[in-house]
């Protein structure tokens, strides 16, 4: 399982808009930019489904998916690769709800896709590109 550090914490909280890579069955791949992330613990983030469509299919037929973490004036990227489940009850989704809700009333906070952190790797050009942040 991939651990987020404190450092990688602060560049996921400091990202306005993430971009979210799922593939369908068939191997073909979607991006689609999200803006609620939340930071539930060391190995696991919550995406925010607001208008998610073609990537809950992918996520239900196919639960793997990358995260892009990208703050260019600071000079940090990062992926995030982990496996999903989706929800749309309980009491994390409500938690969900209750945080997204509070920062933007109108935001239709559809489901909670819980992703479960697998590997981190640094995006960024130079020595350590390609090489895994979460060993």
């Amino acid at each position: 399982m991939g651990k987020l550090t404190a450092a990688l914490k602060k560049a996921i909280e400091e990202t306005p808009l993430y971009a979210l890579a799922t593939a369908s069955n068939e191997s073909v791949p979607n991006v689609v930019p999200v803006k609620f992330i939340i930071i539930e613990n060391d190995d696991e983030l919550w995406l925010v489904d607001n208008f998610m469509t073609k990537t809950l299919q992918n996520l239900q037929d196919n639960p793997i998916a990358a995260l892009n973490i990208l703050l260019p004036d600071q000079e940090i990227s990062f992926q995030i690769k982990g496996t999903t489940s989706i929800t749309s009850s309980g009491d994390k989704y409500q938690k969900m709800r209750d945080i997204v809700l509070a920062v933007k009333p109108d935001a239709p906070a559809k489901s909670l896709v819980i992703m479960n952190i697998t590997e981190i790797f640094d995006c960024w050009p130079g020595n350590t590109i390609g090489q895994r942040l979460d060993k």
